[in-house]
């Protein structure tokens, strides 16, 4: 009965990675690829990719930078932020390191506000390979993204260096 059961709940599992869309990129000259879960948007940009849940709680957005234009980037970043109406309150602001597939990644995360009421910001750097790094912002509405832990477990752990 054990085999039986583990058996369904792998085909589960491989129906759903099945479900599943990867995407390298840039696509001319791939450095990362990341997955999305069914019902997710995943599309390449032209400076990387962006993710973005059905209800449009969350919003992931990659941007692919090298030493000379990593400065711009993040920027362009802090910009897009601001330019979506997201005010970050700089007294909240926390620092942490992880390590994703074998990528060191250095995090930094705050709570604001944006047209909806209360959201969490994070903006992380990667490095996947010599020479270029991963600039990573990440908006989630506060609440709403409780309901997409799993799948933001998913993605980020999809995260890898091609």
């Amino acid at each position: 009965m054990k085999a039986l059961v583990a058996a369904a709940f792998a085909t589960l599992l491989l129906a759903g990675a099945a479900l599943a869309d990867t995407l390298k990129f840039p696509s001319d000259d791939p450095v990362a690829s990341i997955s999305a879960p069914d019902g997710w948007t995943l599309e390449e940009t032209e400076t990387g990719a962006q993710i973005l849940s059905a209800d449009d709680a969350i919003y992931i957005y990659i941007d692919v930078a090298d030493a000379e234009t990593s400065d711009k980037v993040i920027d362009d970043a802090v910009a897009f932020l601001d330019d979506n109406g997201v005010s970050v309150d700089s007294s909240t602001e926390k620092q942490s390191e992880d390590t994703v597939n074998g990528m060191k990644m250095s995090n930094f995360d705050w709570d604001g506000t944006d047209e909806d009421g209360p959201v969490s910001i994070g903006l992380s750097v990667s490095s996947p390979k010599t020479g270029k790094l991963l600039v990573i912002t990440y908006w989630g509405s506060k609440g709403d993204q409780d309901k997409h832990a799993n799948d933001l477990g998913y993605i980020i752990n999809s995260l890898k260096a091609e």
